[in-house]
């Protein structure tokens, strides 16, 4: 088994986050062989096409970069009005581009969502989901995670409602066996 290096994206920018806690979370429990490391939104600026150069700004370039070097993506979002928020369309916008050779094209990718809901988020999710096809993102197959009443199963920044952790780390375990398999095919 090689390495894995995967890159967790919070959907939230607010301290105390759900979302950065799952990932927290799930990044303490990874098997050995697979790392998660975190990317924060909070430097990226609102899309413009006019600032979409040669030359990214630093923190668009930043988050690129980390994406292309990723294996893979671990996106977890909250539900803001039945969507994904803001800040994550619009980081998605950012490493969908350039065209033709965008980060995100190829990338394979598990999303989960958390809300307070007893939904859990699932229409920011399908959201999520369907603009990650757009980016031609691989999005990893199975059972989609969706965390409900989020705000019972965290505590000290920490997801501690375990059957919610396997079923995050089963979809993790999935993506990467898909990374894995892609890679061997490239090897053969």
């Amino acid at each position: 088994m090689s390495h894995i290096n995967l890159l967790g994206i919070a959907g939230s920018l607010r301290a105390g986050s759900f979302s950065s806690a799952i990932l927290e979370t799930l990044k303490d429990e990874l098997s050995v062989g697979a790392e998660l490391s975190l990317h924060s939104l909070g430097d990226v600026p609102l899309y413009n096409q006019d600032l979409d150069t040669d030359e990214p700004l630093p923190a668009v370039r930043a988050l690129r970069d980390a994406i292309s070097q990723a294996d893979g993506l671990v996106i977890v979002t909250p539900e803001f009005n039945y969507g994904m928020p803001g800040v994550l369309k619009n980081a998605l916008d950012w490493a969908s581009r350039p065209y033709g050779i965008a980060p995100l094209m190829g990338k394979p990718v598990v999303t989960i969502s958390a809300s307070p809901a007893f939904t859990g988020g699932v229409r920011a999710q399908a959201q999520l989901n369907e603009t990650l096809l757009a980016t031609q993102s691989q999005l990893s197959g199975g059972a989609q995670v969706v965390i409900g009443e989020v705000h019972n199963k965290i505590a000290d920044g920490r997801l501690i409602d375990r059957p919610s952790l396997d079923f995050a780390l089963g979809a993790i375990s999935g993506l990467i066996d898909r990374i894995e398999a892609q890679d061997q095919r490239k090897a053969a």
